[in-house]
């Protein structure tokens, strides 16, 4: 078994929905899925996308992805913002989300990004592990912080 790791095209958009519920699944989160299939593919494939991913397939079927987009920080700069890395559980283990992440860590560099930054949950264990192979920074003392549409539109001026 070979993974090939390819850029993401539209008519992946609903394999990596399925894809996403899934990880809403594995983050005990999965009705917080709200996006449809038409403005995710809209998102990354129409007149503005604002994302981009790259696929890993095994066998033609895709088995996981890494869904970015660019984030500017006033301290930092230009950075890649890992929002997903997603890798379907049966295929975890087997060095794809190794694949994927360097496939990113090479794009941050290719695009001259200032760095790379996601966030992971404090009781993902598998993925903190994974992530601390990299030598990356966890940070402490952040809070989350979001508006959804509706209270964006209760609190217009």
């Amino acid at each position: 078994m070979k993974a090939h790791l390819r850029v993401a095209r539209r008519e992946d958009c609903l394999r990596l929905m399925e894809l996403i519920q899934e990880l809403a699944i594995y983050e005990r989160a999965p009705d917080e899925v709200t996006v449809t299939l038409q403005h995710f593919q809209e998102a990354g494939f129409g007149p503005r996308p604002v994302w981009k991913a790259f696929v890993a397939e095994v066998d033609d079927f895709i088995v996981g992805f890494a869904l970015y987009y660019v984030r500017y920080s006033t301290w930092k700069g230009s950075r890649l913002y890992l929002e997903d890395l997603v890798v379907t559980e049966i295929m975890r283990g087997k060095g794809i989300g190794k694949l994927l992440f360097n496939r990113l860590v090479q794009e941050a560099s290719e695009l001259g990004f200032n760095g790379m930054s996601w966030q992971v949950l404090d009781w993902n264990e598998p993925a903190i592990k994974f992530y601390k192979k990299y030598e990356a920074g966890l940070e402490a003392g952040w809070l989350n912080a979001s508006l959804s549409t509706e209270q964006i539109l209760n609190h217009q001026p």
